[in-house]
């Protein structure tokens, strides 16, 4: 496998140290995934940039933490599911969901499940979702503009799912606490 520099600020492409200065400031330290993706400004700048524009979409924080762990459950993201655990609970996502999630399991909350389903449709089936699919999904109390609001979704974590498995980023300290490894249930779905 070829071998990825975790860029620092002192070390990183100078395009990409100001992205770098604005993770600093925003975590308090600079996240693996940053530095891994610094190594093409221009990688780090699009994932900040579908962050902040997923952030702004019409799905509520829970919603969104969702669809953000059911894409890297799905595409087994040994960085982004323990990143994203530690999200979800910040956000407001209680522990019984996380851990729902982070095992492929089917969520208690109906409509949250709904959201779940379709995600995993979508990326499953590179948005070819069927007919009576959508309709299901928006008979679930969810319309055309989140359709697209989760696309915008699965954009933001398909660039770091991708980047963390060619670099294989090493999982932050602050995340270490949700380390993960791919479950039964999730192997299965």
């Amino acid at each position: 496998m070829t071998d990825f520099t975790v860029y620092t600020l002192d070390t990183a492409p100078e395009a990409a140290k100001p992205l770098l200065q604005d993770s600093q400031k925003a975590f308090g330290f600079v996240p693996n995934l940053h530095g891994v993706l610094a190594e093409s400004p221009q990688a780090l700048e699009a994932y900040k940039v579908l962050s902040d524009l997923f952030g702004k979409t019409s799905l509520t924080a829970v919603e969104r933490n969702v669809v953000w762990m059911a894409i890297n459950v799905e595409n087994v993201c040994h960085y982004c599911v323990p990143a994203h655990s530690m999200i979800a609970k910040m956000q407001g996502v209680d522990e019984e969901t996380v851990e729902a999630l982070r095992n492929g399991a089917a969520l208690k909350d109906e409509k949250l499940e709904a959201l779940r389903k379709f995600t995993l449709q979508v990326v499953r089936q590179r948005g070819v979702v069927g007919e009576s699919d959508v309709e299901a999904f928006l008979s679930a109390g969810f319309t055309r503009q989140n359709i697209l609001d989760v696309i915008v979704g699965v954009a933001h974590k398909t660039l770091s799912n991708y980047a963390n498995h060619f670099a294989q980023t090493p999982v932050d300290s602050a995340f270490a606490g949700e380390a993960w490894t791919p479950s039964a249930a999730a192997a299965a779905e």
